[in-house]
């Protein structure tokens, strides 16, 4: 990896930024040798990634003729515009974010516990709690879908959060951000380590290490 001082090694924060969002994208090869890319809602269960589909369709013929995948998921964070710095550079843009790459074998997961499992787990990521009827079975739907497998064979991750900056330009990032707002800001402060402090009569909001 190029930029090392973004790279993720730790196989439980590559989980975590895994768990904070329910799309993934997954690359197979068609038949004429080009990459063929599928947004896909997932789960990632006892090592796997897991996800449903229809019965018939390309990236299940894909995967079937060579079932070498590549499973990426990417969470950006805040953006920093031209009009962040006040010498507004349009080469000093910049995105935060968190991404993670899985090179993996794919494989349909037959009828059975395992796929009435992994259905359930994908309703409750994507539920957000597990107090739901149950899919069994027995279901009109179960077998009209089809459950596939990713077991990964590699694991690489990056998390861009101005790592090989000076303390003081994070400081001053943090400060911008702090006071924007916007979506992804606050989260991009959390994880570059700064603790967010609440608004206490009417104290603006402070990020501190």
């Amino acid at each position: 990896m190029r930029r090392k001082y973004a790279e993720v090694t730790d196989v439980n924060e590559m989980l975590r930024i895994m768990s904070t969002t329910n799309i993934g994208r997954m690359s197979t090869i068609d038949e004429e040798g080009y990459p063929y890319i599928t947004p896909l809602n997932f789960v990632f269960h006892e090592g796997c990634v897991y996800f449903h589909c229809a019965n018939k369709g390309e990236k299940l013929d894909n995967l079937t003729r060579c079932p070498k995948v590549c499973f990426e998921v990417d969470v950006p964070l805040a953006y920093l515009e031209v009009d962040f710095t006040p010498e507004k550079d349009p080469c000093c843009t910049h995105q935060y974010y968190h991404c993670v790459i899985i090179r993996g074998i794919a494989r349909v997961v037959p009828d059975g516990e395992m796929k009435t499992a992994v259905l359930n787990l994908l309703v409750a990521k994507h539920e957000g709690k597990s107090d739901f009827p149950a899919i069994t079975s027995a279901h009109v739907k179960y077998k009209a879908c089809c459950v596939v497998e990713i077991k990964p064979v590699y694991m690489t991750a990056k998390s861009d959060l101005a790592q090989n900056k000076s303390q003081d330009d994070r400081d001053f990032v943090v400060e911008c951000l702090v006071r924007r707002g916007l979506p992804g800001d606050l989260e991009a402060v959390r994880d570059m380590g700064y603790k967010l402090e609440s608004n206490v009569g009417g104290v603006p909001l402070t990020a501190k290490l």
